[in-house]
């Protein structure tokens, strides 16, 4: 999935669990994949699911740190506190 068009990017973020993490990130920064299970109250396998299709889109950043990944949201997304560009249009969370 190297080009990710506006359509691609809305079908993604059309998963709950998706836009969950993209909430949590923006609103409290990186954040281990441990603590997104117990925030987002999902399955590790789950979990790793929705990263990795976000992680594929460019939407998240992933980072080891130790024997933890963190995940930060990818730089060029953020506009503004609650908001995310996503070059076709751009989410706002309130």
């Amino acid at each position: 999935m190297d080009q990710v068009t506006c359509v691609d990017k809305l079908k993604i973020l059309a998963d709950t669990t998706r836009l969950g993490i993209l909430q949590k990130l923006l609103r409290l920064g990186p954040q281990s994949v441990g603590a997104l299970m117990v925030a987002l109250d999902v399955e590790q396998t789950l979990l790793s699911h929705h990263l990795r299709v976000l992680r594929k889109a460019k939407f998240v950043i992933p980072e080891r740190m130790g024997k933890q990944v963190f995940y930060r949201l990818a730089p060029d997304l953020l506009i503004e506190q609650n908001s995310l560009n996503l070059d076709c249009c751009v989410l706002s969370f309130r």
